[in-house]
């Protein structure tokens, strides 16, 4: 299979958002992505039931009902889903998930910002703006930023953005870093 092609949904296309939500909206199936992407990027079916069946049941270990409950359901309706969008690689026999291609796709939706926090793309722009901002303080000579150098202005704000990149796609674990360590 050539790299575009495993980029792509099996139907040839990538996922479309209405794919995406649908996968996220249940809250086992977000789960699922959420400790793959947090973990090494394979699990046991049986150790992904102990886990979900923990945050369902809010006591680790979770009840033995609960853990059945979710391994059922993971087993015959989630991960299978997952599988056929190209998200996950199920392996029904081996009882293995393992995170595929597709997971970039959905990683973008899965960005949670907290109550009182702000989304990587409202960071950015305070970034653009302040660096916009300062630079105008030293074309008008505000004292404090007189004595800065618009270059290390652009110096300091270009290396604020670099990091600040690498550690959101480190932190995302972005498709783009992900097929290069796979290539």
């Amino acid at each position: 299979m050539s790299k575009s092609e495993a980029d792509l949904a099996p139907d040839g296309e990538r996922l479309d958002a209405s794919e995406i939500h649908d996968v996220l909206r249940n809250d086992r199936r977000r789960l699922v992505l959420e400790r793959l992407r947090a973990g090494e990027g394979v699990e046991t079916v049986s150790d992904l039931a102990e886990q979900i069946g923990a945050v369902e049941a809010g006591e680790s270990p979770p009840p033995r009902k609960v853990r059945q409950s979710v391994y059922v359901s993971l087993h015959q309706t989630h991960l299978p889903k997952l599988d056929e969008l190209g998200i996950v690689e199920y392996d029904p026999d081996g009882k293995t998930v393992t995170i595929a291609d597709n997971a970039a796709d959905v990683a973008v939706y899965m960005e949670v910002v907290p109550q009182y926090g702000i989304s990587w793309a409202e960071y950015y722009l305070g970034l653009g703006l302040l660096g916009g901002l300062s630079l105008l303080a030293v074309a008008i000579g505000v004292p404090i930023f007189r004595t800065l150098s618009p270059r290390f202005i652009a110096v300091g704000l270009s290396l604020a953005l670099v990091v600040s990149a690498l550690y959101q796609l480190i932190d995302q674990q972005s498709s783009f870093l992900h097929r290069r360590q796979n290539d």
